[in-house]
């Protein structure tokens, strides 16, 4: 958890990253990424602006692993911008709420804005989970629980269905998840994702795919006939996520070959994914 506030903390972020915070308020949340100047994903998260009884500022949840080199790279595009940067993971955890409304909506809690399947995110410290479960009238489970629910719901999650600092927006969906804003003004790879959006380039897309029977192992090769298409994501149960060339894909499907990765078969849960042409947006 990283958090930026100070006077100049909306416009600072919202001329960084791929989402428009310019509207975001309490109790509400955007999905979005810190860019490298040629477009890759640095960092994806979701952020949410602080009310006032919690001293304002905005609140990003970004993946733990990944919260301290955030916090480090805002601090370098500071220059002198009046914001501070912190870094709350050891203070500040996230709980996930789905298959319902909470009972009671807690001060820092937004509806998840990739896809409303997700439920909501709700920032809170570790020590108070249990009792906050209790309190929405939740039962507090393995985190394993949520992964099933989001390779099920279709969301990517990087380390695990991309690798960060080598994938584009475009490839791990965000375009599809509200994590884009291609009306807003400039921000860091803008310029590439936004010729991305308006050539229709992107020929690698995060996709839902169904297991026949065992899972095949994270990172493995996906194969139609002898060609690589792709590789596999995250799994769980017969759901899971691959990364593939949906050009190469679609070939295969036409040809009517198998796709296979480790020797296993497996199937795309919706072929028209890699039939349908890309949206033209200009930027």
């Amino acid at each position: 958890m990283v958090k930026v506030a100070g006077d100049d903390a909306r416009n600072f972020l919202n001329g960084l990253i791929t989402a428009d915070i310019a509207e975001l308020r309490p109790g509400q949340g955007r999905f979005g990424a810190l860019l490298t100047p040629q477009g890759k994903i640095i960092t994806d998260f979701l952020i949410t602006e602080a009310p006032a009884g919690h001293v304002g500022g905005f609140l990003i949840d970004a993946p733990r692993a990944l919260a301290k080199g955030l916090a480090d790279k805002l601090g370098f595009y500071k220059l002198r911008a009046k914001v501070t940067v912190e870094n709350l993971t050891d203070s500040l955890g996230v709980l996930a709420a789905w298959d319902g409304e909470p009972a009671m909506t807690p001060d820092l809690a937004f509806a998840d804005p990739r896809n409303a399947a997700l439920g909501w995110r709700i920032l809170i410290p570790v020590e108070l989970q249990q009792k906050l479960a209790e309190l929405i009238g939740a039962d507090l489970v393995d985190s394993s629980a949520y992964e099933a629910h989001r390779i099920a719901t279709g969301v990517p999650r990087g380390g695990l269905d991309f690798m960060y600092g080598d994938a584009f927006p475009h490839e791990t969906n965000m375009d599809h998840l509200h994590g884009v804003d291609f009306d807003k003004g400039c921000y860091v790879g803008q310029e590439v994702v936004s010729r991305m959006q308006h050539r229709g380039t992107a020929r690698t897309r995060t996709v839902r795919i169904v297991l026949d029977g065992p899972s095949p192992e994270a990172g493995a090769t996906i194969l139609a006939g002898d060609k690589q298409v792709g590789t596999i994501g995250s799994t769980a149960g017969q759901n899971g996520l691959a990364l593939v060339r949906i050009d190469r894909v679609a070939d295969a499907l036409d040809a009517g070959l198998t796709l296979t990765a480790g020797g296993l078969s497996l199937r795309l849960a919706d072929p028209n994914v890699v039939r349908t042409p890309p949206k033209q947006t200009v930027a």
